[in-house]
């Protein structure tokens, strides 16, 4: 199977020696059918006094770290290798009618990937998301998830972000321009107002399968997966407009994306203390 290696550093300076508090990671890819880790370090400077390992309601993997010691600089290196082999999507049409019907549907996280999260009492992302049923020709799902996934990256600007924080879809659709978290929860809550079952992912844009030149590649990601009845979840990325996870490897999937946070914590110090924050990611083939 083909493999990759992810190297993702994080690191944080500040002013002097500062406390920290809890911290949590998100940096594990998930275990599936077409995803496998095969090995996997996770290195913290200062040590932690305790490190354990647990995993969310949605199954995926967190690490949590707490600190006894203070320092001017705290950094965390994940070094994670993964078989990676992913199928091409192979759905016939006529079998994934619009609207969809859940009702023999047994995944446990339906109901709460059903659940839009943003109050909408001008009906504005219902409105845009229904724009693309307005073919006066029947469109089954798969050709409407394409067609939503693709326009927001045709018509939308991406910019990216490397601060907290996401914007609201309505925000997103004002502004016409975003992140990749952006455009990932756009599509999510543009899929719930239509009737489906859509949660936010975030992982690793594995480009070193797009025929780079050798080297690292890569970065931090989020695209959208969407629940069709007798399939199962299907991965849009409305940020590069594609369909199905070829170069995509999943960490984390949720139904907020408040939840996917790669990588959250505190320290106790004055608000002029963090000088800042640098993040470095490759992706490689093979194993190290």
């Amino acid at each position: 199977m083909p493999a990759l290696t992810i190297r993702h550093v994080t690191t944080y300076r500040y002013r002097h020696p500062v406390a920290f508090g809890e911290h949590r990671m998100m940096l594990r890819p998930r275990d599936s059918h077409d995803q496998k880790v095969i090995d996997a370090t996770l290195g913290i400077t200062p040590q932690p006094s305790s490190l354990r390992f647990d995993r969310d309601a949605f199954g995926n993997h967190v690490a949590i770290a707490e600190f006894a010691a203070e320092a001017a600089e705290l950094s965390f290196e994940s070094v994670v290798s993964v078989e990676h082999s992913p199928a091409d999507l192979a759905l016939d049409e006529r079998m994934l009618a619009f609207p969809v019907d859940y009702s023999a549907d047994s995944e446990p996280d339906l109901d709460d990937c059903l659940r839009r999260r943003h109050a909408d009492p001008g009906d504005e992302i219902g409105a845009w998301a229904r724009r693309f049923l307005e073919t006066g020709a029947p469109m089954g799902a798969l050709e409407l998830l394409t067609r939503l996934s693709r326009d927001i990256h045709r018509a939308f600007t991406y910019r990216r972000r490397e601060a907290k924080g996401i914007q609201s879809p309505a925000e997103t659709l004002m502004l016409g321009h975003g992140s990749c978290r952006d455009f990932a929860w756009l599509m999510v809550e543009a899929c719930r107002a239509l009737g489906f079952a859509a949660r936010f992912a975030s992982g690793y844009l594995a480009t070193a399968f797009d025929g780079s030149p050798e080297g690292a590649h890569g970065a931090t990601h989020a695209w959208a997966q969407v629940r069709l009845p007798g399939v199962g979840w299907i991965d849009f990325d409305p940020t590069c407009g594609s369909v199905g996870k070829r170069a995509l490897v999943t960490v984390a999937v949720v139904g907020d994306p408040a939840d996917a946070l790669p990588l959250h914590g505190t320290f106790i110090g004055s608000a002029s203390d963090p000088l800042g924050m640098e993040v470095h990611v490759s992706v490689t083939s093979g194993c190290t």
